[in-house]
């Protein structure tokens, strides 16, 4: 089989590697792959050598954890997969592969677009963003940083019954934004953001604001915007490659004086009844994402900007290397 490899900084490599698929154990499930999603911040991050994520490998390493591809083969006691489902699970970059049904791995419902149920994991995550920050229907939601997580939650937001607004860097992602379902969108640098947030919020300020954006400055946009004793639902990772800042992001003004809650988007949800193993926890939140895909309520598809086949995945890391903003959701197709 091929799988990505990452080496070192900027030394991705596809290659070849023994798959033995006919001695399968009880609970595994044989996968070959029919394309893969690029998770650009963090894929980025990994490629250009910033400071490991905990709990990440080291180098050598496997890239990716958007994975869609239809069963080939299964253990003798697997009992949710059968030869021939169509699956998505968080398996990296590769060409088949082999997976306890026990790990991230979940049967796409029929009829779901498979340029769709290929960022489910991602949107997942985008969805926990909500959950972990308790949020309630009818709350303003500022979301920044658009790339794959921040359009998630864009999109995500109003059927969750959320008004939301995206901030971001560049007006071709604004327009993203709008196409995803944002109510409004605005630059993270415009000189009368407080008044335009304003307004659309009718004085009320932002309830929940969703940070995806890495940068610093991202994270001082969300303080500044939070209303007093609004929450901040972190699932970035704030400064990842860049130089410390002259800047304390916990500073009084905002963390004391507007009593803001940050939620770590990593983990359960808070306590709340009922518990979170019987709320929307996990496999649970996936399998709502895939099944609002199902019913043409969420199509990450339609922000497609890329499909490329996998022998040219060193070029769209290059192009992400290179923070072009014309790039969002990549696909990469693994059919020879």
């Amino acid at each position: 089989m091929k799988i990505a490899i990452l080496y070192g900084p900027r030394d991705l490599r596809v290659e070849e590697q023994e798959l033995d698929t006919a001695n399968l154990e009880p609970d595994q499930v044989w996968v070959e792959t029919q394309i893969s999603g690029f998770k650009i911040g963090t894929d980025r991050g990994n490629y250009e050598g910033a400071e490991q994520v905990p709990g990440a490998p080291d180098y050598p390493r496997s890239v990716g954890d958007s994975n869609l591809g239809i069963v080939r083969g299964v253990g003798s006691a697997v009992e949710h997969f059968a030869i021939g489902d169509q699956v998505v699970s968080i398996a990296s970059h590769q060409s088949e592969y082999i997976m306890s049904e026990k790990l991230r791995i979940v049967k796409v419902p029929a009829g779901t677009d498979p340029e769709n149920a290929v960022f489910s994991n991602l949107y997942a995550l985008s969805a926990h963003c909500y959950t972990k920050a308790m949020f309630t229907p009818g709350e303003t939601v500022a979301v920044v940083g658009l790339g794959v997580l921040g359009l998630g939650a864009v999109a995500l937001g109003p059927l969750f019954g959320a008004r939301v607004v995206g901030l971001g860097n560049s007006e071709l992602r604004l327009e993203m934004a709008g196409r995803a379902g944002a109510h409004s969108a605005y630059l993270s640098d415009d000189p009368d953001l407080m008044a335009k947030l304003h307004e659309f919020t009718g004085g009320k300020g932002i309830d929940l604001v969703i940070l995806t954006a890495n940068p610093w400055p991202a994270f001082r946009t969300a303080m500044e915007v939070v209303r007093k004793n609004g929450r901040v639902s972190v699932v970035s990772l704030p400064g990842r490659g860049e130089d410390p800042l002259d800047f304390n992001p916990l500073d009084m003004r905002w963390f004391y004086d507007k009593g803001i809650s940050l939620i770590a988007v990593n983990g359960m949800e808070g306590e709340r009844y009922p518990g979170p193993t019987e709320r929307c926890a996990g496999e649970k939140r996936w399998d709502h994402v895939l099944q609002l895909m199902q019913d043409g309520l969420l199509e990450p598809k339609k922000l497609i900007t890329h499909r490329l086949h996998y022998s040219e995945m060193v070029e769209a890391y290059e192009m992400a290397y290179r923070r072009e903003k014309n790039m969002l959701n990549v696909v990469f197709n693994w059919k020879d």
